[in-house]
């Protein structure tokens, strides 16, 4: 049969068949060639493609038992699909073997290709899973490390009056000093260890010693306690920068996104004094009444109405302001703890209001001429 050139296989022709009558390999063979020759043309004769190695060695194996013999017929191919099963219909054909009857049956084509894919495939996965044993680390040493990047770092007590504050304070060239234990742990959080409480509004004598040798950064609440605390740094600590929370807020209430741009945004001493000194200027004498009840007021986020005697007349949300002043006759005097805008100055115009005393202004394109407008930091009673 000549020379067979070495071929790769794209499939595997598989049958199978029954033969009446004893019979020999090479019976087989022939009769596979003989009745399968010259059925599509020259191009397409087994002998033909088995010289050019489209076709490879034609495997048989079979067993005779009673007068009859079966066994299987494996033809591998690297023809495209369709020939491939035009070959694999043409062995079906072989009826005979010999002088005796035969039936061959296909069984199936295998892929060959998709076959040693699953082996390539079977063997990486094994070669990942030994590689990821060997190299990489396992997930509770993974989750660990991460743990230890984002905990927070523990509260210590410094000094001898046992001052709550980060572990960084004795080695950091400069120090965030705040109110009390619960706002060293929110700067905690924001990653920030070089921050100290004094725990109260008298200044203790370990921060005082600190200032000596640090830089030191005042990060207070935006409240009464914070004006105190802060008075008695200036007097004996001299920070070098302040920050404050929102007027009405505390530092343990806000986020560390938000402690991190309120010290992004810290005033100098220097200018602070200046915009004290200016305010200092600026304060308007009021009646007592005003003046206190401001201070009440401060932090609620309510408002009273009082008439020009400065009775109140009706106490309120500061959400409800605007609507319910437009009900309120004889309104002369608004103190709230909100905001001063356009909208409720032109709502308190309207009702002849001669005086608003707010925790701040916003947005305000156009002052009334006949309502005095202040805020609680520059107001003082008489």
């Amino acid at each position: 049969m000549g020379t067979f050139q070495a071929i790769a296989p794209k499939y595997v022709i598989n049958t199978s068949f029954e033969i009446e009558g004893v019979v020999e390999k090479s019976d087989v063979i022939g009769a596979i060639f003989g009745q399968t020759e010259g059925l599509f043309g020259p191009e397409l004769d087994l002998h033909e493609l088995q010289k050019t190695g489209r076709i490879g060695r034609i495997e048989i194996k079979l067993k005779s038992k009673k007068d009859k013999t079966s066994g299987e017929i494996t033809v591998p191919s690297s023809l495209d699909k369709p020939l491939t099963a035009l070959i694999a219909a043409a062995i079906e054909n072989v009826d005979r073997v010999g002088p005796c009857a035969a039936k061959v049956t296909l069984n199936k084509i295998e892929d060959v290709r998709a076959a040693r894919r699953d082996t390539i495939i079977k063997r990486a996965k094994e070669i990942l899973h030994k590689w990821t044993i060997d190299v990489s680390p396992g997930t509770d040493k993974i989750s660990t490390e991460i743990a230890k990047a984002i905990r927070p770092a523990e509260i210590v007590s410094y000094g001898p009056e046992k001052l709550p504050a980060g572990p960084n304070v004795k080695k950091a060239t400069s120090l965030i000093v705040v109110e009390g234990r619960a706002d060293v742990a929110v700067l905690l959080k924001a990653g920030l260890k070089n921050v100290i409480a004094v725990e109260g509004t008298k200044i203790p004598s370990t921060i005082i010693k600190l200032s000596k040798e640090k830089e030191i950064i005042a990060l207070l609440d935006g409240d009464r306690g914070g004006d105190m605390i802060l008075e008695g740094l200036l007097q004996v600590a001299k920070p070098s920068f302040v920050a404050r929370a929102p007027r009405g807020k505390e530092v343990e209430e806000l986020t560390p996104k938000e402690v991190t741009k309120l010290l992004r945004t810290k005033t100098p001493i220097n200018k602070l004094n200046k915009l004290k000194e200016r305010k200092e200027k600026k304060h308007i004498t009021l009646p007592e009444v005003i003046v206190s009840l401001s201070s009440e007021l401060e932090g609620t986020l309510e408002a009273v109405v009082l008439n020009d005697q400065l009775d109140p007349l009706e106490k309120m949300s500061v959400s409800d302001l605007c609507i319910k002043l437009k009900n309120i006759d004889n309104a002369h005097t608004i103190v709230f703890d909100g905001i001063i805008t356009q909208r409720l100055i032109d709502i308190a115009g309207d009702k002849g209001v001669k005086r608003i005393v707010g925790e701040r202004t916003s947005g305000i394109v156009k002052r009334p001429l006949n309502i005095q407008l202040l805020t609680f930091s520059n107001i003082t009673s008489s």
